[in-house]
């Protein structure tokens, strides 16, 4: 695949994100990679392969847990609540900000995706529905558990430990974090009318479903500064069994609420001929950046028309980043991309990993 992005491409043009300049409008996705040690501290192959993809505007890191108990829907996938973590995430920022490039953490707890055996801990959720799914344990595929309802207190304690993850973020010399609502994971769980069939402050009307996403922003935005902060929803997206009959009222009481925060960017994962992607971009005047759902390939042409029109603000790519280090590079010159090899996405080692060849390394002479 071939595309070109012509000098006075919308997208190469420089945006700024809250307090950072980002040089162009090509984000890189979060991509979970699964190479994490097994305490959750990023691999020690991850500054490299952060820092070769460093010509992104922004790059948002794959999604990182804010507890332990927040982990364990995949295995081998990174936290940022220790003290190792954080060392080795200021060990990527400082590899990122070398090679010129600003990066932002995603912050997740997985909810009732998790399973015990992953995890070590009883599964939790804003109620005890069980998304009809298999996930892949140390013993093998298993069927995903009913989780146990979260108490008010407890969704209290997750705020704080998203809260505490941010500074850790900060503190190891990151450019921001990103709030991850999206995708069927715990906060995306409690926008539900489906998932959620809470009847205290956090379940029911639209505003009650929001309030606990909401408090994780107000609460991270307070620690770290709005202009620090994404976020990233994805209405009506049916990833991790999710299901929403009402895909726009939960999100629009969201966008109400925090709208006067002043955040850095809302990062939205959907078509964009979804009426809810319309009906939510009418209400957000920030800064807006659009991922496309995974079953739907990045149609350069298509975002390059959107961030012409104003309809969004950046595009975040995820898969032609993964396997293209130099993806703007190779865009800016309508070069061919390289094809991801689905088998390593997850997969250990540095195969699929740091070694996709940069045009400049395709054109070297081979040595007799």
């Amino acid at each position: 695949m071939t595309f070109t992005l012509g000098a006075g491409s919308a997208l190469l043009k420089p945006i700024q994100v809250g307090g950072v300049t980002a040089e162009n409008r090509i984000f890189m996705a979060p991509l979970t990679r699964s190479r994490a040690d097994a305490d959750g501290t990023p691999s020690s192959l991850a500054a490299q392969y952060y820092a070769q993809r460093a010509a992104a505007g922004i790059i948002i890191s794959e999604a990182t847990a804010v507890c332990e108990q927040a982990n364990g829907a995949y295995m081998n996938t990174p936290g940022i609540y220790t003290d190792r973590h954080q060392a080795k995430w200021a060990e990527i920022a400082s590899a990122v900000h070398d090679a010129g490039g600003k990066m932002f953490v995603q912050l997740w707890h997985v909810g009732r995706m998790a399973h015990p055996d992953i995890s070590g801990f009883e599964t939790v959720g804003p109620s005890p529905t069980a998304a009809d799914m298999l996930t892949h344990t140390p013993l093998g595929k298993q069927p995903l558990p009913v989780p146990r309802a979260l108490t008010v207190s407890e969704i209290a304690e997750i705020v704080g430990q998203f809260r505490v993850a941010a500074r850790r973020a900060i503190d190891a010399g990151m450019d921001g974090v990103e709030i991850h609502s999206a995708n069927g994971y715990l906060l995306h769980e409690f926008l539900s009318d489906v998932v959620n069939q809470r009847t205290d402050e956090y379940g029911g009307s639209a505003r009650n479903r929001a309030r606990f996403t909401a408090e994780v922003v107000e609460a991270v935005a307070a620690e770290i500064g709005p202009e620090r902060v994404g976020l990233r929803i994805s209405p009506g997206n049916g990833a991790g069994d999710m299901h929403e009959i009402d895909e726009v009222g939960a999100y629009e009481a969201l966008l109400c609420r925090i709208a006067p925060l002043g955040i850095g960017y809302l990062h939205i994962v959907s078509k964009p001929s979804a009426p809810a992607f319309a009906a939510l971009r009418t209400q957000w005047d920030g800064t807006l950046v659009l991922n496309t759902p995974r079953d739907v390939d990045s149609d350069f042409a298509e975002l390059e028309n959107l961030a012409t029109w104003g309809v969004i603000s950046a595009a975040a790519v995820g898969r032609a980043f993964l396997a293209n280090p130099d993806l703007v590079q190779r865009l800016t010159a309508g070069a061919e991309l390289n094809e991801p090899d689905v088998a390593t996405f997850y997969a250990p080692g540095p195969a699929g990993y740091i070694d996709y060849p940069t045009r400049e390394e395709l054109a070297e002479p081979r040595s007799a």
